[in-house]
């Protein structure tokens, strides 16, 4: 007999948590339409260690806020053709990370994308969401709860920019 497995139910925005890029709260919108996740990022600069492509960027975590900047970098996966939501096709450089929703983690991949303009600085793609065994009721948010804003400026004084 095979085994059920409860799934973690989501809302359709939610915080998480991406501690490999030091990133300790960042509020995304869930996107099934998304096969890969988002992330917002800015000044992404690419180089070479030892033969091995990584990626530095910046990112602003808070939407509407663009005094708080955290520094990031992370080892490039692949350069990958993406549309975007006008079916505007662009190559992204693609990164993984370890990804925390409540009580779950587990690691995922990242597409770096300007998201200036959009309401949200992430999005949560499907292929994420089956990984983690996680089923979206569209009806609610922040199922895994809320954050306040003056708990998540702690939380980034706190935190130091990843660096290699």
């Amino acid at each position: 007999m095979k085994k059920k497995h409860i799934k973690q139910t989501i809302g359709w925005k939610e915080w998480f948590e991406l501690p490999c890029l030091a990133l300790p709260a960042i509020k995304g919108k869930i996107d099934t339409g998304a096969k890969t996740s988002s992330l917002h990022a800015f000044n992404i600069e690419s180089f070479y260690l030892e033969d091995v492509e990584y990626v530095r960027f910046d990112v602003h975590p808070l939407q509407k806020d663009k005094t708080l900047t955290q520094h990031c970098v992370a080892r490039v996966v692949e350069r990958r053709m993406v549309s975007d939501s006008g079916g505007k096709k662009e190559k992204r450089f693609v990164i993984k990370s370890d990804l925390k929703i409540g009580k779950k983690k587990i690691r995922i991949e990242l597409t770096l994308a300007n998201r200036d303009s959009m309401a949200f600085r992430m999005l949560l793609g499907r292929e994420a969401i089956k990984q983690a065994r996680m089923v979206v009721d569209v009806s609610k948010d922040f199922i895994q709860g809320e954050q306040k804003r003056r708990e998540i400026l702690n939380l980034y004084r706190t935190t130091e920019p990843n660096k290699l």
